[in-house]
């Protein structure tokens, strides 16, 4: 079984030419999946998908960033043959949108190992990536809410009154036996490869490692850079605005159409070299638990989110923020103020304009207020956005999987009744 990549494309887009780019992406809205422009529905292996456009806007030292066009996927590996794919599903879509973009032949079909090239060119590795359960396939996940459906169909079937739960077991498991089109369930799920468990163990040592070699260096500077850190924050701006409210309809309108949300947004970092290096040293800490402790379908009590990834852009003065999630972004943001509020300071207490804290965990989005107008004053509207099971929750999906991996495995009576509560 692969386990899953982030693609990250980020372009400039040519002056003048951001409203036709606009018009494109608004065609492939109609239909998604199946649109004439990059039909995802048609991208195997292609869990999500988003575009959207950042403005032109001005950095702290009062210098122009042209606007940019995002394109951002969560795949199943290997990333080499999803690339190939687009450029075979989506040749003439992929010249139409970056066409607009910098770099980007002006005219004619572009060849295939050209297209590719310029994603590759244009690639931006992720700070940190999120992945709600680490190898599990777009495959796995529509084939086991297929068997979860056809088990629910079967024992709606008949009347099941008289029987103990272990017949109804034995019931199931000879229904599935008998279906050819569930022939794959009765196999154990496959995990990831092992070149990718090694390569995974390897990094899952080498930080606490790296960190324990250094601890005494770090120890000494701990106290310099903690009075540095307090001082920068009792500075700080940290003003409450209200977010637009023209501007919170716009996002609202994107919301809240299907049992998922994306949520995407942008900030600039704080000034000076202090508040990069905190970022940056805070969302190394944040990949490598999301990395391996994290990382089946539960992301420090919130079980929500099925793929995030901060990313540095503009040579690091700005952080873009996604994720795919379930429910509303009211309920989104409580899940996190409630349950990691520490988390959300550490890393985003760098970013201008945030609500103030305290030693960097500490207060911040525990007022609740200030954070939620920080996070609607710089969330960004998505233009496009895909999701590949739009009918499934994190916890779904997860229950699905759960009811492929007891369906034949040895159970006591207890075991047996909590399994089938499942359906």
């Amino acid at each position: 079984m692969p386990h899953q990549v982030p693609l990250t494309v980020i372009a400039p887009i040519k002056p003048g030419q951001r409203e036709s780019l606009e018009q494109a992406l608004g065609r492939m809205r109609a239909d998604v999946a199946h649109n004439d422009v990059i039909p995802f529905g048609k991208l195997p292996g292609l869990h999500f998908a988003r575009l959207l456009v950042l403005d032109e806007t001005v950095d702290l030292r009062g210098e122009t960033i042209p606007a940019q066009l995002v394109f951002l996927e969560d795949l199943d590996a290997p990333l080499d043959d999803r690339l190939i794919e687009l450029t075979r599903v989506a040749a003439g879509g992929l010249d139409e949108i970056f066409r607009h973009c910098e770099g980007y032949p002006a005219s004619g079909p572009v060849a295939a190992r050209d297209q590719v090239a310029y994603l590759r060119a244009h690639m931006v590795e992720p700070a940190a990536n999120y992945v709600n359960t680490v190898g599990l396939s777009l495959q796995q996940i529509r084939q086991q809410a297929q068997l979860r459906d056809a088990i629910e169909a079967f024992l709606d079937g008949r009347d099941w009154s008289d029987c103990t739960p272990e017949d109804v077991r034995r019931g199931i498991q000879t229904f599935v036996r008998g279906e050819p089109a569930l022939g794959w369930a009765l196999r154990p799920a496959e995990g990831p490869g092992l070149f990718f468990r090694l390569k995974e163990l390897a990094h899952f040592v080498a930080v606490p490692l790296a960190l324990l070699i250094a601890s005494p260096a770090i120890l000494l500077a701990l106290p310099g850079l903690l009075a540095l850190l307090r001082a920068l924050e009792l500075t700080d701006r940290a003003p409450v605005a209200r977010p637009n409210d023209a501007r919170i309809l716009q996002l609202a309108s994107l919301e809240d159409h299907i049992v998922q949300n994306q949520f995407s947004a942008a900030g600039l970092l704080k000034p000076g070299w202090f508040r990069r290096t905190t970022a940056s040293l805070v969302l190394w800490l944040v990949y490598w638990g999301v990395r391996h402790l994290f990382n089946r379908a539960d992301l420090a009590g919130v079980k929500s989110i099925h793929f995030a990834r901060w990313i540095f852009i503009d040579g690091k003065r700005r952080l873009i923020f996604a994720s795919n999630y379930d429910g509303s972004l009211e309920s989104y943001m409580d899940d996190f103020i409630d349950k990691v509020a520490w988390g959300l300071n550490a890393v985003f207490s760098n970013g201008v304009d945030y609500p103030r804290t305290s030693w960097l965990v500490r207060d911040g989005a525990e007022d609740e207020l200030a954070f939620k107008y920080f996070i609607r004053t710089h969330q960004l509207p998505t233009q496009v956005w895909y999701s590949a099971y739009p009918e499934l929750t994190g916890i779904n999906i997860e229950n699905n999987a759960q009811i492929r991996a007891g369906l034949f495995k040895t159970m006591n009576a207890g075991e047996t009744e909590e399994w089938l509560r499942r359906f």
